[in-house]
């Protein structure tokens, strides 16, 4: 018997699967996947967090399809199939279950499908109900569980009413056969008599509100819609509209000529008629669906109540600053008013153009891709431009051709001095209708968002004058900021946090600041600060080494070592050093400050990383000294010898991991604590430096201790290229976002790019480590926990000073906030005349600096006086004579004198392709091996290129060592003559063949 019971029971496990693989289609419609999964015992952990991630991103029917492939997979435990039936009837998903129990008949399958196929064609006006009190009937009736009704409750709460109303729709779907009665019991008790009738198609539901007016004639729209469906079946095509009034208006005939009698009720005549119009149409179910509207969500855009509030000045065409915290919905109610602004202008026949700029490049594809486009492609044209762009080319014709333009803020600035200059390709401002500035509080001192407004504000104020004149004005666009802090600017008092605040009104000609505390409807975020031992052993011998050389140079530091101002020290000691020719001091000033930042690094990284830092920078020193060929002698003087020999001393030492920093032992213990105290933890580490950044992320991969709890980290740092560390491009930016959005990655590890802008999905757990800025980068990290149950946490790092300006940007935040209070309750007049007076104030600051900048821009002295050194060992290199200019960008020497002073040395991390020349090498001097350059490949020929930064200058007997930018220097070196160069090379090139 238990061999006969053997051989069957796979049998009977195959008819089983057989059983779900034929109904996996309805199954997977009609599985609430979240309920269902408490209730399975069989599943792994690790299955169930990969289907509630696919949940999360992907929604139900993607969830429910993973979850069957997981129940399929073999080998099956014992009694799996009932496990699972019972799990559909415990998870509010009955109808799954009844479909494999076989309990539905096909004629209520049939009917039940012709309900939801009703419903998702109705749902643009369905989801004009009043949710919240939908919702709570259909609880207490029995058509939602209790995780729907947590869930719509959710959705209304973060989405507002209509998106709650489709979460609602999608759900209550998904009942057994009898729920669309129900429904309408509810929409009965709820008085929603429009909708009613809507769905049954009575017209005495309109009474029951009083409505009057002639009722269509139905038999005729019947008549016509069944001509269309006698006509050639092949060439017939049954229109969305034509289906929707056939559904609306047919359950209202007197007789149907199928049954005879009148079809009043929904759920027999109405119905009938419905199955036949599909029958005849020779329509699916399915295909039915496919023809329905889609969901609402990207087509019709809701605000909340506190969004429509603060974007009310602006629907009424007046410059205002929105202030709301992060992932509150700022873009969402600019999408918005983007939209009723082009409506309007539309309307009026003066078509609109709105240029949307922010200042990050991610930013650009993020508010075209999610917020935009989704919303406005139907009625608009919408494009984006950056710096990645090849549309940056051709930006003059691209804002010509569309309606919205989402930029980088540089871009726009370009083509609006173009078109002041003169030239074709410029766009003015006059062009665009309204200018939305993302993350505004930037539009200060001497930012791209001020160059632009400060256009804007000398062509208002022009205008005043012309007014009075009674001359033709300008038109200028409206302006919307977007902020989410505008911070107080250092202040110290409310009075200057207050003119901080109004000077940003005033650069934006804002008529008002409009806010909202959501502090009624947020969850207290939990707040710790965790401080550190004041012990540092590697640290103590990396001072030492630093001590050891401040003796060999003489040098005496007066602030701490390990801080930022040691390192300005450090700086100013290499310059000065440079300057007088001082190679002892100007090398030991180097070493001092490489340590110095690896000094900070141990406070917050494994010692071996902070090893790996310096160590790099030891070989780098070390190559430096070693030519190509091994032909070249390179001179090493006694104070590089003494400094090679010191840093030996740390390689030991930093193998010990009972010497590792007491901060990252404080990290260690809150991730594992978050991770471990959490169902489905995700949070973001802010850290100060790029190279710490990563360094953390590789630090949590390689400890076991995180993978236990499942912590699946990575990093994210900036694009740009100011630091040694490689930088992040937005490709790669976005990548790792998409998979910190599907949950592959639940840890974020990234510098200050992420507090700003960036959309990333809400955390429940937020630690900056070692890291404090401003109140405005405060209040931005703390806003992306915006999960329930989130907390904040501050770990303090040695000599860092972070929980004292923590309770610093504490007290700011909070004086941030009275001072916008009081700027509120200034009368108009009082408001209009301090921004005035801040807006002259800021033309004629900008004058002054126009000045200045034309002063500087004359080069007016001759090439002759111009001397260049080396900057480590003085050696004289050449004069501005000497040196040439393509393409108005880069200095070039191609003197015979010049290469005998040179070697060239291949450098990896210059291999890169940037327009039609590139850089594969580096150019150092050949007696002391001081990087001078790079070598450049220019249209067929190698260039030496010189960095201004690797040289003292010499301008008629003064030196100057902290040029950093060629355009710092007040010359005009000659322009490079390619043709006569190349004429000469390939004279020279025969001569030798000869």
């Amino acid at each position: 018997l238990l061999q006969r019971l053997r051989i069957m029971e796979p049998d009977k496990d195959e008819q089983q699967e057989e059983l779900i693989k034929t109904f996996r289609h309805r199954l997977k419609e009609k599985i609430s996947v979240g309920p269902v999964l408490n209730h399975l015992y069989f599943i792994s952990h690790e299955d169930k967090e990969r289907i509630l991630q696919k949940l999360k991103t992907e929604g139900d029917a993607s969830a429910a399809n993973q979850l069957i492939d997981v129940v399929l997979k073999k080998p099956h435990p014992e009694g799996w199939f009932r496990a699972f039936v019972d799990a559909l009837i415990h998870g509010d998903s009955k109808y799954a279950a009844m479909v494999l129990e076989g309990s539905p008949k096909p004629e209520e399958e049939e009917e039940n499908d012709y309900c939801v196929a009703l419903v998702r064609l109705l749902a643009p006006s369905l989801v004009q109900m009043k949710t919240a009190d939908v919702c709570c009937e259909c609880f207490s009736l029995g058509l939602l569980g209790q995780d729907d009704n947590d869930k719509v409750l959710a959705e209304i709460d973060t989405q507002g009413p209509g998106r709650g109303a489709g979460e609602l729709l999608r759900r209550i779907v998904r009942r057994p056969p009898g729920w669309f009665s129900t429904f309408l019991q509810v929409l009965k008790k709820t008085e929603h008599y429009p909708l009613l009738r809507e769905l049954t198609g009575d017209p005495h539901w309109c009474e029951q509100q009083g409505e009057t007016g002639a009722l269509i004639d139905h038999e005729t729209i019947f008549l016509h819609t069944f001509g269309i469906f006698n006509s050639s079946k092949q060439s017939f095509m049954l229109s969305r509209k034509t289906l929707y009034i056939a559904c609306l208006h047919i359950s209202t005939f007197p007789k149907t000529p199928l049954t005879g009698h009148s079809s009043t009720v929904c759920e027999c005549g109405l119905l009938t008629w419905m199955q036949l119009l599909f029958r005849l149409a020779d329509l699916s179910y399915s295909e039915a669906a496919a023809e329905a509207p889609r969901s609402p969500e990207k087509t019709e855009i809701v605000l909340r109540d506190y969004q429509m509030e603060v974007a009310r000045p602006a629907l009424e065409g007046k410059n205002i600053i929105i202030c709301l915290p992060t992932g509150s919905g700022k873009t969402r109610a600019a999408v918005y008013i983007t939209k009723k602004h082009l409506d309007s202008r539309r309307e009026a026949g003066s078509p609109g153009k709105v240029v949307v700029l922010v200042n990050k490049i991610p930013l650009v594809e993020q508010h075209y891709s999610t917020e935009f486009l989704p919303y406005l492609k139907q009625t608009y044209r919408v494009e984006r431009v950056s710096g990645d762009s090849q549309l940056k080319i051709s930006f003059a014709k691209t804002v010509q051709k569309n309606d919205i333009i989402i930029c980088t803020a540089q871009i726009l600035e370009n083509y609006l001095e173009r078109a002041e200059n003169g030239e074709d390709e410029g766009v003015k401002m006059s062009d665009l209708t309204l200018i939305i500035i993302d993350e505004c509080h930037h539009t200060q001192k001497g930012g791209v968002y001020n160059h632009i407004m400060m256009r804007y504000l000398m062509q208002k104020h022009k205008n005043l004058r012309l007014k009075k004149e009674q001359k033709k004005t300008v038109p200028l666009p409206q302006i919307l900021g977007l902020t989410a802090s505008p911070g107080v600017g250092g202040a110290n008092t409310v009075a200057k946090a207050v003119e901080h605040i109004m000077r940003i009104c005033a650069n934006l000609d804002a008529s008002e600041i409009m806010t909202r505390s959501q502090e009624e409807d947020r969850k207290q975020q939990r707040k710790t600060i965790l401080t550190v031992e004041n012990k540092d052993p590697f640290g103590d011998v990396i001072k030492t080494i630093m001590n050891a050389i401040h003796n060999e140079a003489k040098l005496s530091p007066i602030c701490d070592l390990g801080s930022q101002n040691y390192e300005q020290w450090a700086v100013q000691k290499e310059r000065q050093a440079a300057k007088e020719e001082d190679k002892t001091v100007r090398v030991c000033a180097e070493f001092l400050r490489r340590y110095n930042e690896g000094l900070i690094l141990s406070n917050t990284i494994r010692m071996s990383d902070a090893l790996s830092y310096l160590n790099k920078f030891h070989e780098e020193q070390i190559k430096k000294k070693t030519s190509v060929d091994g032909e070249q002698n390179i001179q090493i003087t006694d104070t590089e010898r003494f400094l090679f020999k010191l840093f030996k001393e740390l390689e030991t030492f930093s193998k010990n991991p009972k010497y590792e920093n007491d901060s990252l032992s404080k990290l260690r213990e809150q991730i594992l604590r978050e991770f471990s105290s959490r169902g489905q933890a995700r949070g973001i580490i802010f850290t100060k430096t790029r190279h710490s950044a990563i360094t953390l992320s590789q630090w949590i991969q390689e400890n076991p201790k995180f993978a236990d709890v499942e912590v699946k980290p990575s990093h994210v740092i900036g694009g740009g290229d100011q630091s040694d560390t490689k930088p992040m491009t937005a490709a790669e930016q976005k990548d790792v976002l998409k998979k910190f959005r599907a949950g592959e990655v639940n840890l974020l590890v990234a510098t200050t790019v992420a507090e700003e802008g960036l959309d990333i999905p809400a955390c429940n757990f937020v630690i900056r480590y070692g890291l404090s800025t401003n109140e405005i980068a405060m209040i931005q990290a703390k806003g992306r926990g915006r999960a329930d149950d989130s907390s904040y946490t501050v770990v303090d790092v040695k000599n860092s000073g972070v929980a004292e300006r923590e309770c610093v940007n504490e007290y700011r935040e909070e004086m941030m906030g009275k001072a916008i209070n009081k700027i509120k309750g200034q009368s108009r007049e009082a408001y209009q005349k301090q921004m005035m007076e801040f807006q002259l104030q800021a033309i004629m600051e900008e004058r002054m600096r126009q000045v200045k900048r034309k002063q500087k821009a004359i080069k007016d002295e001759k090439p002759s006086h111009v001397k260049f050194s080396c900057r480590n060992c003085a050696k004289p290199v050449c004069s501005g004579e000497d040196i040439q200019i393509i393409e108005n960008m880069h200095r070039v020497n191609v003197t015979t004198q010049f290469k005998e002073l040179f070697i060239q040395r291949e450098n990896a991390t210059l291999q890169e392709r940037l327009l039609d020349y590139e850089t594969n090498a580096v150019i150092a001097c050949k007696d002391c091996g001081q990087p001078w350059g790079s070598v450049m490949v220019y249209r067929g020929m190698d260039f030496p290129c010189l960095h201004v930064k690797n040289f003292v200058v010499n301008i008629n007997g003064k030196k100057i060592s902290n040029c950093t930018k060629w355009s710092d220097l007040p010359i005009r070196f000659t322009a490079f003559d390619y043709i006569e160069h190349a004429s000469m090379m390939a004279q020279g090139s025969d001569e030798e063949m000869g």
